[in-house]
């Protein structure tokens, strides 16, 4: 969603704030804005549109100062304007706040202000709590913070800035991140890591409830209910600046497709027993017997999470013979759940940030379930929140449309499989074949991405229409709703994906010579069912690509396009037949001129309800 970066120091933070908007632009907005202190007041600048438009405007009379906030706005709460950006301030200027998430009640606040006498420029709710804190600025700026914030009913990342006090900026956050850097002689807060890797690795991870107020000489964490000193530990940032730039590549998307063969690999490294056919999964913070009392499973995410999801659905009930369900997390936390003992909850995410699914985690532990995640970024707050868990360690995502965390989050859910399978039913024999199944993934993978001209091939030849069908069976069916997601999100056509079966009921009076119809169709034990879905298909003179297993010559008569990929455990398919999905999408949207790593109206991790 929206992103926030703040600076103060002994440098000019102009381009320090510029470069931190840059590296937050993959999360999706629609508008940005600096605010900085320039030794006579705050000079606040901002635009409607992309960073370069912000950019372009200050090379004339750039600001100077050396403390400073900055925001990408994801409108919520009034359209997408220059006057709607943030930063928002109050009616004297005096003070500017930038603002992550949505004040609930902010109609009840504004009112209240304006009945004595406060008017407001916009139509965002980020505006009123600008004012609230101005009114309450008698003292030291992080009091009226914490005095506004007492009011406030809603979620929020902020950082605010005074000119009564030219050399600091407070945050604090209640459901949305916020991230302090720490240097020497400087300090930062943000709403993610990579807007601040280039100058720091040492970082603090505010909770919710947490604020901070930072210093050129230091800085200090407090509760904001009380401003009771919290005493919290730095942290070492894994990632390397290289990681979070494009490497060469035109787009992230194309970037983090071609990474899948290390980041499956580090998905499962260090984990898998090859020798006795098992996993070991030190994270999930249970002891052995624990593990073998489990009877139920949910599996609780959002988007490409929840399509991971499903497929670790078919693994855990074929090869543990846990009974799991899927849920959606949005739903989760609005309905009544049962849990009972046994019941334990896993929450996919790869931000660790996800709103709906880190409601449906603390839904989960209210109701006394252990919750263990199933995340991607260290420090994130389901990581820090929940029970226990794995790091899917695909390293930063930067494209908005998931690639390399889906398949990483298949490769883990498959780890966890052969951890519980083989403490219950699973053999030694089928265990292992897995392991070394999944060990040969990077491999089979890379030969997949070599068909890539291939593909491109494919997508020239589609890319013009408006409509596309994805059918799969089993544990690709998951990677039909996938590819579908896929070519939704980044070129803004209209796909859908369903089992093949379905197709018959409905979809099917869809089926002519404009409707591109993609099947996955491996070699596995619904084969035969999907081809005669494939017959049905061209029939009716709907044209097919299908995604079929190496060597299969049946399919070949079929199809009018077939992509091969290297054959598996069936269970394991969906980490390579997602591959050509993945860059069937990326070129497409290409062809069409779309914006693919940052599609209109997306954000890459969703902080709001």
């Amino acid at each position: 969603m929206c992103g926030i970066v703040g600076y103060v120091g002994n440098r000019d933070c102009l381009d320090i704030l510029m470069d931190g908007l840059k590296r937050l632009e993959y999360r999706g907005y629609d508008s940005a804005g600096i605010a900085i202190m320039n030794g006579k007041g705050i000079s606040v600048r901002k635009n409607a549109g992309k960073i370069s438009v912000l950019e372009e405007s200050l090379k004339t009379s750039p600001p100077v100062g050396q403390t400073g906030i900055a925001h990408t706005r994801w409108a919520t709460h009034g359209a997408p304007t220059t006057v709607n950006a943030h930063p928002h301030q109050d009616e004297a200027g005096e003070l500017a706040l930038v603002h992550n998430g949505i004040i609930e009640n902010y109609r009840a606040l504004k009112a209240k202000l304006v009945s004595e006498g406060h008017v407001f420029k916009t139509e965002t709710d980020t505006e009123v709590l600008a004012h609230l804190i101005q009114k309450y600025h008698t003292g030291p700026l992080e009091e009226a913070v914490a005095t506004a914030l007492a009011l406030v009913e809603g979620t929020y990342g902020i950082a605010v800035v005074s000119s009564r006090e030219p050399q600091k900026v407070v945050g604090a956050r209640h459901g949305s991140p916020l991230v302090v850097g720490v240097g020497q002689g400087e300090y930062w807060v943000a709403s993610d890591v990579s807007a601040i890797l280039r100058y720091t690795k040492n970082v603090v991870y505010l909770d919710d409830g947490e604020m901070v107020v930072i210093t050129p000489d230091s800085y200090r964490t407090l509760t904001i209910d009380g401003g009771h000193q919290r005493d919290k530990e730095v942290e070492q940032v894994e990632w390397e600046l290289e990681q979070i730039e494009k490497g060469g590549h035109p787009h992230f998307m194309l970037k983090e497709i071609f990474e899948q063969p290390q980041s499956i690999q580090n998905a499962y490294r260090g984990r898998l027993l090859l020798e006795s056919g098992t996993a070991k999964l030190g994270g999930l913070n249970m002891e052995a017997h624990a593990l073998r009392l489990i009877d139920r499973i949910i599996l609780i995410g959002c988007g490409t999470s929840w399509h991971s999801a499903m497929i670790g659905e078919y693994m855990l009930e074929e090869f543990a013979g846990i009974p799991v369900e899927v849920e959606y997390a949005s739903e989760f936390r609005y309905r009544d759940p049962i849990i009972k003992a046994g019941t334990v909850c896993f929450v996919v995410s790869q931000s660790g940030e996800t709103i709906d699914t880190l409601a449906a985690m603390r839904e989960a532990q209210k109701r006394g379930a252990p919750v263990l995640g199933i995340v991607n970024v260290v420090g994130s707050t389901i990581a820090r929140e929940s029970d226990g868990g794995i790091y899917i360690h695909a390293g930063p995502e930067i494209g908005v449309a998931s690639t390399k965390a889906f398949t990483s989050q298949v490769a883990v859910l498959a780890v966890l499989t052969l951890c519980l399978g083989r403490s219950r039913n699973m053999s030694a024999e089928q265990g292992a074949r897995i392991a070394s199944e999944l060990t040969a993934m990077p491999e089979k993978i890379e030969a997949i991405l070599a068909k890539n001209d291939e593909i491109q091939a494919i997508a020239r030849a589609y890319y013009k229409h408006n409509n596309f069908l994805y059918l799969g069976r089993g544990f690709n069916f998951p990677v039909a709703l996938e590819g579908a997601l896929k070519l939704k999100e980044i070129s803004y056509i209209h796909a859908e994906g369903y089992p093949a079966a379905e197709m018959k009921h409905g979809p099917i009076a869809l089926i002519d010579e404009q409707m591109p119809v993609v099947f996955i169709c491996i070699q596995d034990s619904a084969y035969d069912k999907i081809l005669s879905n494939m017959e049905e298909v061209r029939a009716r003179k709907g044209k097919i690509i299908a995604v079929a297993s190496e060597g299969d010559t049946v399919v070949r008569e079929k199809a009018d396009h077939v992509i091969y990929v290297p054959r598996t455990e069936e269970m394991l398919y969906p980490l390579l037949t997602v591959i050509p999905l993945q860059l069937l999408a990326y070129h497409i949207a290409v062809l069409r001129g779309c914006d693919v790593d940052q599609p209109r109206n997306l954000a890459k991790s969703v902080t709001v309800e």
